[in-house]
């Protein structure tokens, strides 16, 4: 396989599923973390490994290293492997996931702004989405005829936070997350909801017209559950592990043993909660994109200026949600081929970094 974003928490995983029944990796791409990256060609010895730095080439231990997207693309097109896992964080996961499905292979896709960007221009029948939600839903459908789809959300690290608190919040306590362990910018996506409605847009694309909702789980050992029109609710328990989709992801034939089973009794209870406005404010704006989903590429490239202005301390927590909201109000066309994708989605990002720095220097 290729493994885009090896070092990651996805890629992590996905390279112990490749350990643990001894699947070959071909392709190795990674950020930063080359210390990791070297431990990682040792065990797996990939032919071709690509990091995002040429300053960084020197530093790996391997023949055949190159930098950049356009390597990242070649490697991919040059390829024999069949399955692609793509756990690039972020828009510049878009291209690769598209340069793989043309190329004919399978794509196991962590990288969740592929579908939320440019969902309407994509097959999905070459899709298997490495995510705990998507995996629950697939896992719990039938051929009955389903009233509502719902996945499930922690609620962040600020789920409990009082709200005069927080504008104020730091990145350093975003990253608190009560219950996985991800990387950064997901993290925020967590406090944020953003995360949980890109999911809704990415179920939308994956399972077709319907209705979507989620709901808060504290403990995320409900991942999705499934309303049918005769009255059942089915619902699927794991532990919080990516493993699990990550296997079904490499393997739809999967019936060995990942995780150990949740063990109700040691639970005890679970506790539910409604996602708010108040607390999570670009939920507003949840219904109108599920209804016009092709309008994702609006709130991704919003959202991925606001994070790196909140990074940089240009702007606080809760202003992410306004300059998303702001965007969504003011773009409203949809895109109509995947260039007017990549167009809008520099649009945004140049009127959202403008917006921002008018109101910091006014």
């Amino acid at each position: 396989m290729v493994v885009l974003g090896s070092t990651g928490s996805i890629g992590v995983n996905t390279l112990e599923i490749a350990k643990k029944f001894s699947l070959h990796v071909e392709v190795l791409v990674c950020g930063k973390n080359i210390e990791l990256l070297n431990k990682q060609i040792a065990l797996h010895n990939p032919k071709v490994v690509v990091v995002a730095d040429k300053e960084d080439m020197a530093k790996v231990n391997h023949k055949s290293v190159f930098y950049g997207q356009e390597a990242v693309l070649k490697a991919i097109e040059d390829s024999q492997s069949e399955i692609v896992v793509n756990a690039l964080v972020g828009f510049l996961g878009l291209r690769p996931t598209l340069t793989s499905l043309a190329c004919g292979k399978k794509v196991a896709l962590a990288n969740k702004e592929s579908l939320v960007s440019c969902g309407a221009f994509i097959d999905v029948s070459k899709i298997q989405p490495i995510d705990s939600e998507h995996f629950g839903l697939w896992y719990l459908m039938q051929n009955r005829p389903v009233s509502k789809m719902i996945i499930t959300a922690s609620g962040g690290a600020f789920r409990d936070w009082d709200l005069n608190k927080l504008q104020n919040a730091t990145l350093a306590d975003t990253q608190k997350h009560p219950n996985w362990s991800m990387g950064q910018k997901i993290t925020i996506d967590s406090a944020t909801m953003v995360n949980k409605m890109f999911e809704l847009l990415e179920a939308r694309w994956l399972f077709g017209e319907g209705e979507y909702d989620a709901i808060i789980e504290t403990k995320s050992l409900i991942h999705a559950l499934i309303d049918f029109k005769d009255g059942s609710t089915t619902a699927h328990f794991a532990h919080a592990s990516m493993q699990l989709p990550i296997a079904f992801a490499l393997n739809a034939k999967m019936d060995e043993n990942i995780l150990p089973h949740v063990d109700l009794l040691k639970v005890g209870s679970l506790e539910f909660r409604e996602i708010t406005t108040d607390r999570y404010p670009v939920w507003q704006i949840r219904e109108e994109l599920l209804k016009n989903p092709a309008r994702g590429v609006v709130v991704n490239a919003a959202n991925e200026v606001a994070i790196e202005k909140f990074i940089n301390k240009e702007i606080g927590f809760m202003d992410i949600s306004k300059i998303i909201i702001d965007a969504f109000e003011k773009f409203t066309e949809l895109p109509k081929s995947v260039d007017d994708v990549f167009s809008l989605d520099l649009e945004v990002r140049k009127y959202s970094s403008e917006c921002i720095s008018w109101r910091n220097n006014k």
